[in-house]
Parts: C-alpha cells; structure tokens; sequence
C-alpha cells in the first residue's frame, strides 16, 4: 500500500478522519520514536494510532489515530483490499495485538467487521 503499489496498482489509501492529541511541548533537536501503537481493518478501512514519545525522557508527546479508506485512484471510488494486502494486515496485527493500546480510540467503531 505504499507509493510503489500505488504507482502500479492505482490503489492507495486516504485519510477520511483523524484525532490529534498534543499532550507535551518537545524542543527542536530533540529526539522521539513514533510507534505504531494499534491497527486494525475491515474490507475497505484500516485504523491506526501513533503516539511520539521523546526518546530519552520517554513521555507521550503526541499521538494521532487515523481512519483511512482504501481508494481506486483510477476511479477515485472506495475499493476492497486485495486478498494478498489483508493477509499482510492480519499477519503484522496477530504478530502484535498483545502490545497494541486499545484505549480511547475514537473510530474503532466505524470498522464494518
């Protein structure tokens, strides 16, 4: 689903909602780590949250929950995930549902399981 499937697939993936928390001012020069702390889809959404965490003093500065929609650029019309792309999904979500945060997600329930 990054920019060399998009090019040859002319499928992407876009943004439809997002929620932005700014929990903690971090200076310029300052080191963080963005980490994937949920994900989750359907046959055409997958959710995900980030939070940034300053690398040394190890507070969340930051975090983002996106909603996005997996789109046919030809078309511009919402398409399903090919079967090839949910098993790539499903197998990185099994291999790390034990370290995901489930709390305060504000779209878990616009996935149509």
């Amino acid at each position: 689903m990054g920019e060399d499937s998009a090019k040859t697939t002319k499928k992407s993936t876009m943004v439809v909602e997002s929620h932005i928390t700014y929990n903690q001012e971090v200076q310029e020069g300052d080191e963080v780590d963005v980490n994937l702390i949920f994900c989750d889809h359907d046959k055409k959404r997958i959710l995900y949250k980030l939070e940034m965490v300053h690398s040394e003093k190890k507070y969340i500065a930051s975090t983002i929950e996106a909603l996005s929609l997996y789109v046919d650029l030809a078309e511009r019309k919402v398409a399903e995930f090919e079967s090839e792309k949910v098993q790539i999904m499903d197998d990185y979500i099994s291999k790390h549902k034990d370290n995901f945060k489930i709390d305060n997600l504000k779209f878990i329930s616009k996935l149509k399981k």
